[in-house]
C-alpha cells in the first residue's frame, strides 16, 4: 500500500523543491516542421531534452520525475511516426539505462504495455530490474498511458481483490482505490509542466493532478533545457499552495 496520502484527504508536506515533477513533452513535431525537417527528427532531438531534464532534476534534488512519452491516444498518429517512436524508445533504453544505473536513478515504466512488441517489453523489464534498488531519483516513463485507463484498471484490480466492495459500493473510499493506481509508489506531483504552448492535461495523471501546480510554456520540448526548468521552479516557488485552506491560515502557520 502507498505511503503517500491523497491531497484531497491530507495536506502533504511541502518543500521548496518539488518532490515530484510531471511533464508532458510536447512540440517535437512542430519543432521539426518549423525547421523544415521531418517530424521524426523532432522526436529524435527530444531524447536530448530528456537527458538534460533528468540530469537537472536529479541535481536539484527532485525525488520523482514523470515524463509522458506516449499516450493511449497517440496510436491515432500516422503508422510510420508511431513506428519511429517505438524504435526511439528501444534505442533510448539500450543507450541510457547504464547511465541511469551508474547515477543511482531508478527507472519505472507505467501504462498498458501489452500492445508493445516483445523486445520492447523485455527491455523495459530488464531496465526496471537493473535499477530497482537505486537510491536516487525515480524516473517514470508513462507509455501507452491514459489517466482514464489508470482509474479503470485500478477499479478493476481493487474489485478483483475486494469483491465485498462490489456488493457494498458505498463503502469504497479513496484509500481503497489509490494503492491500485499505476503510480501508487510516488507522491502526487507538486509541479506539472507542459511544453509546446498547449494548455491542457490531455488525459495525463487525472487522479494525481488534483492539487498540482500547473506550468505551461511555449518552448518546444527539444529546446527545453536547464534554463527552462529553472524558470518553472521559480514559478513554482511563487505559488501559494493552500489545499483548501485560506491565506490567513497559512500566514498563521508561518508566524
Amino acid at each position: 500500500m502507498s505511503q503517500y496520502q491523497s491531497s484531497t484527504q491530507d495536506v502533504p508536506e511541502l518543500h521548496g523543491v518539488p518532490r515530484h515533477i510531471a511533464i508532458i513533452m510536447d512540440g517535437n513535431g512542430r519543432w521539426a516542421t518549423k525547421r523544415r525537417l521531418p517530424r521524426v527528427a523532432g522526436h529524435a532531438k527530444g531524447v536530448d531534452a530528456v537527458r538534460a531534464t533528468v540530469e537537472t532534476c536529479a541535481r536539484k534534488g527532485v525525488r520523482f520525475l514523470t515524463l509522458f512519452a506516449f499516450s493511449s491516444e497517440n496510436w491515432r498518429r500516422p503508422a510510420d511516426e508511431v513506428s519511429v517512436l517505438m524504435r526511439l524508445f528501444i534505442r533510448a533504453l539500450q543507450r541510457e539505462v547504464s547511465s541511469l544505473h551508474v547515477n543511482g536513478i531508478r527507472l519505472r515504466v507505467v501504462g498498458d504495455l501489452s500492445p508493445f512488441e516483445p523486445k520492447l517489453r523485455e527491455l523495459i523489464a530488464q531496465a526496471e530490474r537493473r535499477t530497482a534498488h537505486n537510491p536516487g531519483m525515480t524516473l517514470t516513463i508513462a507509455a501507452n498511458y491514459g489517466g482514464r485507463w489508470d482509474i479503470l484498471q485500478a477499479m478493476r484490480a481493487m474489485l478483483s481483490d475486494r469483491p465485498d466492495l462490489a456488493a457494498q459500493p458505498q463503502q469504497i473510499e479513496e484509500a481503497h482505490l489509490s494503492p491500485y493506481l499505476a503510480m501508487a509508489y510516488a507522491p502526487e506531483p507538486d509541479l506539472f509542466i507542459r511544453t509546446g504552448g498547449e494548455q491542457r492535461i490531455s488525459n495525463f495523471l487525472l487522479w494525481q493532478l488534483a492539487y498540482t501546480e500547473l506550468h505551461f510554456t511555449d518552448t518546444f520540448w527539444p529546446d527545453f533545457g536547464a534554463d527552462a526548468i529553472e524558470a518553472a521552479l521559480v514559478s513554482y516557488g511563487q505559488r501559494e499552495r493552500r489545499f483548501g485552506r485560506t491565506s490567513a491560515q497559512l500566514a498563521g502557520q508561518k508566524a
